[in-house]
């Protein structure tokens, strides 16, 4: 039999998703599962962005420009401007979800066996991403205890070699939900530019952000503008997961050009999904309060029921849907299995995500699991109380 790539052996499946054969054969025995495993919200899709869709009456389903739509990109660029991220039209690629946008960004700036360097936890399909472009992911740790601050600044600058080509954030966090402060975006800019290399920051989250607090745009620096490229999606902020469109936005113009030759050769992001997105941008303000309202409250159902569980922790993020729990258990992957093979109560379980899957370093976040508090709130009352039983009886429970 003909042999697999190395490549194929070594890509990494996906911590989100690993557990859904136990999900669904618990669901076979007639349990409610509770997801809070991926970040798929219950919020409705905008309704300007459905009803492009729904009147869409062209005689043929065309090709785009590989860049996108241009009447897209410059609507964009201007939703933008008025965010105090000052681009033009021509700095952004639209791509087939923030995930090609992630590739094509490490394919445009790494060789194979370059490196680049993450605080952990990160989004477990940075791995899978890194994987399919050759890069080596150079991790480095930020810890629950912290709530996920950025680890010192001298540990990633130790963590520079010859070989380093970049820095990858994800601002607003998944899995963390932590929000990067100003002083710390300054710290990693000062040293992108003592080093010369590149800043790829994944912003999809943005428009999440909470008590207060305002999300900074790596955009914003111009010291190092050349240095940067951000990721954006449709995917989280407009409830839209399925309509694969996301943005890579830098005002380099040798990386756009060299992105671009990516996005000839995969022909052209898709047409329906465009035509929804660049709706989508006039979307009205009040939706995102609403959202965020509903966030927050969602937010505090489940971190504040977390941490009432004796031996939980779980830090109170400021961004994002996402948060990290380190629980009193042995190993946080069998908890979770356990939950859907052998727990239930009164009919219902939980499926969470094991944080080993988002961590490089082996060994880590063996006692975490992340958390979407992407449900109604009835639903995560339901699943705290879930939890809180399940670690009563949990055989291998620690405390």
């Amino acid at each position: 039999m003909p042999q697999l790539s190395n490549k194929a052996l070594l890509m990494p499946a996906s911590p989100i998703r690993k557990l859904v054969p136990f999900a669904e054969e618990a669901k076979k025995k007639g349990k409610i599962v509770y997801h809070l495993n991926i970040g798929q919200p219950d919020i409705e899709t905008p309704e300007v962005a459905l009803n492009a869709v729904k009147n869409f009456n062209q005689k043929v389903i065309e090709y785009s420009h590989s860049a996108g739509f241009e009447s897209y990109r410059i609507k964009l660029a201007a939703k933008y401007q008025e965010n105090g991220i000052h681009v033009q039209h021509d700095d952004i690629i639209i791509t087939t979800g923030g995930s090609e946008a992630l590739v094509f960004a490490l394919m445009a700036t790494c060789n194979p066996n370059d490196e680049i360097i993450i605080p952990e936890p990160f989004y477990a399909n940075y791995n899978g991403f890194a994987m399919m472009a050759g890069v080596t992911v150079v991790p480095v740790i930020s810890s629950i205890e912290s709530g996920f601050a950025l680890p010192p600044i001298d540990e990633i600058e130790q963590k520079i070699t010859p070989k380093t080509k970049g820095i990858v954030i994800c601002n607003p966090g998944n899995p963390t939900g932590y929000l990067y402060s100003k002083e710390e975006l300054e710290q990693l800019a000062a040293i992108i530019k003592k080093h010369d290399i590149f800043l790829i920051a994944d912003e999809v989250y943005r428009e999440f952000c909470y008590d207060g607090a305002k999300p900074i745009s790596v955009m914003n620096f111009p010291e190092i503008a050349s240095n940067v490229i951000m990721i954006d999606s449709v995917s989280k902020r407009y409830s839209m997961c399925g309509a694969r469109i996301g943005a890579l936005i830098s005002k380099n113009k040798e990386v756009i050009s060299a992105a671009l030759k990516f996005g000839q050769a995969r022909l052209s992001p898709p047409t329906i999904d465009q035509i929804a997105a660049e709706a989508a941008l006039d979307t009205p303000e009040s939706y995102f309060n609403d959202v965020v309202a509903e966030y927050v409250a969602r937010r505090n159902i489940m971190v504040e029921g977390l941490n009432a569980i004796p031996g939980v922790f779980c830090p109170k993020p400021k961004g994002a849907f996402y948060c990290v729990a380190k629980f009193p258990v042995d190993d946080a992957e069998k908890f979770c299995q356990w939950l859907l093979e052998s727990f239930e109560h009164e009919g219902q379980t939980v499926m969470m995500a094991p944080a080993n899957g988002f961590y490089s370093s082996p060994g880590a976040g063996k006692q975490e699991a992340r958390i979407a508090y992407v449900l109604n709130q009835n639903a995560l009352h339901k699943s705290v109380e879930c939890l809180k039983i399940a670690l009563e009886v949990y055989p291998g429970r620690t405390i």
